[in-house]
């Protein structure tokens, strides 16, 4: 049966347009209400029984069957091993990416993630104190497909904000482990990984049993039973993201060959049948051509099937009026990802508010971003790019207030602090503060 990629087609000028667009954006991150409840019985399980039943829940979901916990624990030394034995040229891809990410965190870092402090007039110090977590897990996943880069996107970013202990949790389904993910956990600086997934090593990250230690956060993508476990544990711990399908928006002006955008919109469907890939382009000749590339080039894919079924009920390929009404559905939509494929990207640049990444000219692939560019491919998806920002070294770090009041100082905000007390009717706090009074 030939496979048959039909994205919707759609135009701004259209007096159906707004039902259009909101039909094709739609997309509930509500979990399922049965998911929901067997994510509540594990996590409660795994806080009651801890280890015990983390090894039945993956000997149940992964098929993998062992005796203890130990066996689910990967040494550094299986860790080193493993980056030694893959291909030269994975070594060295993954170093050189490791090494881009890593400098691109190392310069976040110094631009905004330092103490400070200030005295002033009367000798009062006042800043902030920049600390890094104590320890961290995150969540590598490990199913339908293996993912190196979620490992040094998730671990770089918290070594280098000085987090003490990574941990890290991987599913591997019957046993198999992937020698590429090992090898990323191992030039990344991971502690200690282990081989187990789902909402068990999310509970097991959040409460710790005897062998898989206690976390402050956890971060990284998994699916709906992880992003369901993260949801409830959160308070508990401090979680990155809930994560919703893989998104790119493609904003083109017409100048791109259309065999590139079409493999743009093909990168993020692949990854499952709910990701979403959407063309904004002012050039109706162009859209065809990029629906042509489409048909032919779609074949030629080995996740064809998942490709064309997600660019058939999730995809679009909307005509606009302009490139600045691109813009302004873009900001609608505040993707994931987003690609200006444009012959001057910098001029519609200012006009993007809202998006997880942008990537600025035909040759800015969203893939490099996704692999060694250097900034984080953690994102936020469903919209949420209104309000959140990509993972990075501040996800990593706390900050605590410093205060230090003089005795001069005390004398000016005591009467301060005093009114104010009084007013809220906390006579103690008031009192405090009249003490220190000459």
């Amino acid at each position: 049966m030939t496979l048959i990629a039909s994205p919707a087609r759609i135009s701004t000028a259209s007096s159906t347009f707004e039902r259009e667009f909101q039909a094709r954006l739609h997309w509930s991150a509500d979990t399922d209400a049965a998911i929901e409840q067997r994510v509540a019985d594990i996590l409660a399980d795994v806080q009651m029984r801890g280890d015990a039943a983390v090894l039945d829940y993956t000997a149940r979901f992964d098929g993998l069957d062992v005796p203890s916990m130990s066996a689910l624990e990967l040494t550094q030394a299986e860790l080193k091993a493993a980056f030694e034995a893959i291909p030269a040229a994975q070594r060295e891809a993954l170093v050189a990416a490791s090494k881009r990410v890593r400098s691109y965190h190392e310069a976040q870092k110094k631009a905004n993630g330092e103490s400070w402090s200030y005295r002033d007039e009367d000798g009062t110090l006042l800043g902030q104190k920049v600390t890094p977590l104590d320890r961290v897990g995150i969540y590598v996943p490990g199913g339908k497909a293996a993912y190196p880069s979620s490992v040094l996107m998730n671990a770089i970013p918290a070594h280098v904000a000085g987090v003490g202990e990574i941990i890290m949790v991987v599913p591997t389904p019957k046993g198999e482990k992937n020698a590429l993910v090992l090898a990323a956990a191992y030039i990344a600086g991971v502690t200690r990984a282990f081989t187990i997934g789902g909402a068990q090593a999310v509970a097991a990250l959040a409460y710790g049993t005897s062998t898989v230690p206690k976390v402050d956060k956890i971060t990284g993508p998994g699916n709906a039973y992880v992003a369901s476990a993260k949801k409830r544990v959160f308070g508990m711990v401090g979680i990155d993201m809930i994560a919703g399908p893989s998104e790119i928006l493609v904003l083109a002006d017409g100048t791109t060959p259309a065999d590139w955008v079409a493999m743009d919109l093909f990168s993020q469907a692949e990854h499952d049948e709910l990701a979403q890939s959407i063309l904004l382009c002012p050039d109706a000749a162009y859209i065809d051509a990029v629906q042509e590339a489409i048909n032919r080039l779609l074949p030629t894919m080995p996740r064809a099937a998942i490709i064309a079924k997600s660019l058939t009920d999730r995809g679009a390929l909307i005509l606009t009026r302009s490139m600045n009404e691109a813009c302004d559905i873009s900001n609608r939509i505040a993707p994931e990802h987003l690609e200006v494929s444009s012959r001057d990207p910098h001029q519609w640049e200012p006009l993007l508010k809202h998006a997880g990444a942008i990537f600025l000219g035909a040759y800015t692939s969203e893939s490099l971003g996704d692999y060694c560019a250097g900034p984080n491919h953690v994102l936020p998806t469903s919209g949420t790019a209104r309000f959140s920002s990509p993972l990075g070294v501040y996800d990593f770090q706390k900050r605590s207030s410093i205060i230090e009041v003089s005795e001069q100082g005390a004398q000016v905000l005591g009467k301060i602090a005093a009114e104010l007390a009084y007013g809220e009717g906390l006579q103690a706090h008031a009192r405090a503060a009249e003490m220190r009074l000459r």
